[in-house]
């Protein structure tokens, strides 16, 4: 179904034939034709030849009849393709008959470990953990639709040296206190008079040290606290995930304890091996290429002077756990671009080690921060961190009044169901739709607005597609896992022409969001898409056209919809039949 993929193939052997080798034909879509290639260009110098001329010959040699009405050789060599109306026309044919919309399971299916989200026990979901969570179950649901093995992994922040502070806490309120205040969602307040106590009070202090050796000992009355404050945490973060509508579950948490008994034979295999070097009295190993600021090797501390372990040690076990125990052969780390240097050092010693070795491969999936308006860190009217939950909240609110000024007639249960659809999905959409490599700025006007790139316009467009069949009577199938196969698809209008070409491009983007996790480039195709739809919409009468055309353009408008409901799905929009 992927149309540049059929181009590409048929002029292959054209340019490989004129060139003596291959060469890519550079197949892109093209403002004065409906394709262009330009490969014609970059083989004049090697071959010696003008590239018209070129360019001309390919157009000879290509087996190009069945597909393009025309192949025409323009300005200084690019060959302009135009896809005949009846090529086009089976092509969305076929894709309409495929439940999988053209888009293949994958030959191979990997088994591939996400790592994302990873909050911390006894601290709030602020809006720092946003991108994380909202990328990385792009990634995961995406991956695992083209039939790979994916296993979600909640890395959280759940061992270490605060936990001495907050069990001692916790004993000091009593046990149900301290439940009820944390089944309350109070977090923050919980950890922050923690850490008040622990820098204020000489006792509290060294009870909280010892409380710290007796956790890493395996003390059972410790371990048995510990795990109160745990489950109410997790707790605490399903509610959030739910709420943010990921697929993230309880069998999902990965917790820094989980890794605990792995610590020590990590480190002695990365003895045996001759990487562990000693340096200041800590075991590091030094990766090649990485060097500080003065020049200097920088070391990854795997076991600090006093014997403990820090975080690189726990990131190197998971690692190994991961490709060896799991038989992962894709890692994925959704963490901010300021890991960077972590995780490019973490990746050097597990290939050191022979953990990361071909196919295997790990890769950090970095992202930029939200900012505020004023172009500054996002946070709240008090300067601290802004909660998730009251974000999330807000957008709800905020969608559910924009529905209820749209539809009046909606119940208030049913303005509700559309204004979490519409406000979750705006929250996310802003995060997915921009290069995540880079900052973006929260803007509530802009995330909410019905026209533009963003979430209630492609929402719109697909309630635009349900109100044609809801108009249509029951005649229509409103959720079928294929659009009319019987019908044959016909384009005469420019309109149809534009919109069957945005259809049958879904493949590509899907597969190509897949191998990079650039979701900015799903969310540009789906709002192409609808885009193409809404002029569709507007040019070509679809339930007052007669007979075959009629049918033609109902199987455009139930494919239109089936792609945006399946590609907002793949970033984990919901897709309301009301807006």
């Amino acid at each position: 179904m992927d149309l540049e993929r059929l181009l590409v193939d048929r002029l292959a052997p054209a340019f490989a034939a004129v060139a003596g080798g291959p060469v890519d034909p550079a197949v892109r879509r093209s403002q004065h034709a409906d394709f262009q290639s330009d490969a014609a260009l970059g083989l004049a110098r090697r071959l010696g030849r003008p590239p018209r001329e070129i360019a001309a010959e390919v157009r000879e040699r290509a087996a190009l009849a069945d597909l393009c009405a025309a192949v025409d050789v323009s300005g200084p060599g690019f060959l302009n393709l135009t896809v005949s109306g009846q090529a086009l026309g089976g092509l969305v044919s076929a894709m309409a008959a495929d439940p999988r919309l053209g888009v293949p399971a994958v030959a191979g299916p990997e088994t591939v470990v996400v790592d994302y989200s990873g909050p911390n026990v006894a601290k709030e979901m602020h809006v720092g953990h946003l991108r994380s969570t909202v990328i990385g179950d792009a990634a995961a649901r995406t991956l695992e639709w083209l039939g790979h093995r994916v296993l979600r992994a909640n890395h959280l922040g759940d061992w270490g040296t605060p936990f001495g502070m907050l069990i001692e806490h916790l004993l000091d309120l009593g046990e149900a206190g301290a439940a009820q205040e944390l089944s309350m969602g109070d977090l923050d307040g919980f950890y922050k008079a923690a850490r008040a106590k622990f820098d204020d009070d000489e006792a509290f202090r060294e009870r909280s040290r010892r409380r710290v050796v007796a956790l890493q000992g395996g003390d059972p009355a410790t371990l048995r606290l510990w795990r109160l404050l745990v489950t109410q945490s997790e707790s605490y973060f399903l509610t959030v995930y739910d709420l943010l509508d990921v697929t993230l579950t309880g069998d999902d948490f990965r917790g820094e304890s989980s890794y605990h008994d792995q610590l020590a034979p990590t480190v002695e295999e990365l003895d045996r091996l001759g990487l562990l070097r000693r340096s200041d009295g800590a075991d590091c190993v030094f990766p090649p290429g990485s060097v500080g600021r003065d020049g200097e090797p920088l070391p990854l501390i795997v076991r600090k002077s006093d014997g403990g372990y820090g975080y690189p040690a726990t990131d190197l076990a998971a690692l190994r756990h991961r490709t060896g125990a799991l038989g992962a052969t894709r890692l994925l780390y959704v963490v901010g671009l300021p890991q960077r240097r972590h995780f490019e050092m973490v990746f050097a010693v597990g290939a050191q080690a022979g953990w990361l070795a071909a196919p295997v491969r790990a890769e950090h999936v970095g992202f930029g921060s939200i900012l505020g308006p004023d172009g500054r860190m996002l946070r709240s009217r008090a300067g601290g961190s802004v909660k998730l939950v009251e974000l999330l909240t807000e957008a709800v609110q905020r969608a559910t009044a924009l529905a209820r000024e749209r539809n009046p007639e909606l119940s208030e249960a049913e303005a509700a169901e559309v204004g979490r659809a519409v406000g979750v999905g705006a929250i996310k959409y802003a995060d997915l739709s921009g290069d995540r490599h880079k900052d973006y700025m929260l803007d509530w006007e802009r995330m909410l607005s019905l026209d533009g790139n963003t979430a209630p316009y492609l929402q719109y467009a697909y309630s635009r597609v349900r109100s044609i069949f809801r108009r249509a009577g029951a005649a229509a199938r409103p959720d079928a896992d294929v659009s009319r196969p019987d019908a044959e698809v016909s384009l005469a209008e420019p309109a149809e022409r534009a919109l069957a070409i945005e259809l049958v491009g879904f493949a590509a983007v899907v597969e190509e969001v897949a191998d990079g996790l650039e979701f900015h480039r799903l969310t540009a195709y789906l709002h192409r898409l609808a885009v193409a739809f809404n002029a569709f919409y507007e040019r070509c009468p679809v339930l007052r056209a007669d007979g075959p055309m009629r049918e033609s353009r109902l199987v455009l408008c139930e494919l239109t919809g089936r792609v945006l409901r399946q590609g907002l799905d793949l970033l984990g929009i919901r897709t309301p039949e009301r807006l």
